[in-house]
């Protein structure tokens, strides 16, 4: 079923603006702001930069597309690790699907350039079938990308992007971070609750069920080795994270969705994501799809004021994998 539509709500005009302020602090912040060949703004959040934490929580804010909130916590369910990402949305459907996930595949063959780009520039392209259920877009006049990696496209890629988006060059900004630095570790960590809404909508529940969503996870310390900071990114939200979701409709349902959420339903789950990613020789579509979801789901029925809860945390692999 399509989601209601979001009337009046623009996620790349929110997220100009938490850019605009980013750009302003460029040098408080850690990052650094260039341009490109085509006019597009490119933003270093930690590559050639050393970023910060307070980055990667607007960075997270920004893949959200302004709809969501993003906060850096001072304490964790994990003992050992006393900071954890904290994250929530009055409009999780638009923000978490038609925003924050990295559903746009962008290549160039030419140059070799591959990534998944996340952010409110997907509303405006589109390209994705999954806006035809979320019964959303966006028309802005600029757009904002943002991609996990150690470099920022070529050119020819940016103007891929800004057509696709139906925008000038010059209109388009994109932010990139690795997954091991400060900023990124923390903008991954600020999916868990958009990891929930991935798997909730897998699962066929209705997403105009989905009113409102707050997830945490445990922050995972930076290392500069790709494959275990992607494992520690994930950990901290399959054994460590947690969200609420708050639904209408049958209990019968609200409790379906519960049980089936949490990671551990998963046959993958047990292990580091770092050690599961070596067991398929590192293709990450080998990895069974219903892993990427929280430890600990509870489900709330605004219709009934029942609340069913679900999954387990897992200290120890998060403690593991974290050291």
């Amino acid at each position: 079923m399509q989601a209601a539509p979001s009337v009046g709500l623009s996620v790349n005009a929110n997220a100009c603006s938490i850019v605009n302020s980013i750009v302003a602090r460029a040098g408080g912040l850690r990052c650094n702001v260039s341009f490109g060949e085509g006019g597009e703004r490119l933003i270093d959040c930690g590559a050639a930069v050393p970023g910060c934490l307070e980055l990667g929580r607007l960075l997270g804010e920004i893949c959200m597309g302004g709809l969501g909130s993003v906060q850096i916590a001072g304490n964790s369910p994990i003992g050992k690790w006393p900071l954890s990402v904290v994250v929530h949305a009055s409009d999780p459907v638009i923000s978490c699907l038609g925003s924050q996930y990295a559903g746009w595949t962008i290549t160039e063959e030419a140059s070799g350039f591959f990534a998944l780009g996340s952010g409110p520039a997907r509303a405006l392209s589109r390209v994705e079938d999954l806006f035809k259920e979320l019964n959303y877009s966006d028309s802005y006049d600029a757009g904002v990308l943002v991609i996990e990696g150690d470099k920022a496209p070529p050119s020819s890629v940016a103007r891929i992007v800004a057509n696709a988006c139906k925008i000038p060059t010059k209109n388009l900004t994109i932010l990139f971070a690795p997954t091991w630095s400060l900023a990124g570790t923390v903008q991954i960590g600020a999916r868990v609750l958009e990891v929930a809404l991935h798997k909730a909508h897998e699962l066929h529940f209705p997403l105009e069920n989905i009113k409102d969503g707050y997830g945490t996870a445990p922050l995972a310390p930076p290392i500069p080795d790709f494959v275990k900071a992607m494992g520690r990114t994930n950990d901290g939200i399959i054994y460590g994270g947690q969200v609420q979701l708050f639904v209408t409709g049958t209990d019968e349902a609200a409790k379906d969705l519960a049980e089936k959420l949490p990671s551990s339903g998963s046959p993958a789950y047990g292990k580091p994501f770092a050690e599961i990613f070596a067991e398929v020789d590192g293709d990450f579509y080998k990895i069974d799809p219903m892993l990427f979801s929280p430890a600990v789901v509870t489900v709330s029925n605004l219709d009934t004021g029942r609340s069913f809860h679900a999954g387990k945390l897992a200290p120890d692999i998060v403690d593991a994998s974290f050291a």
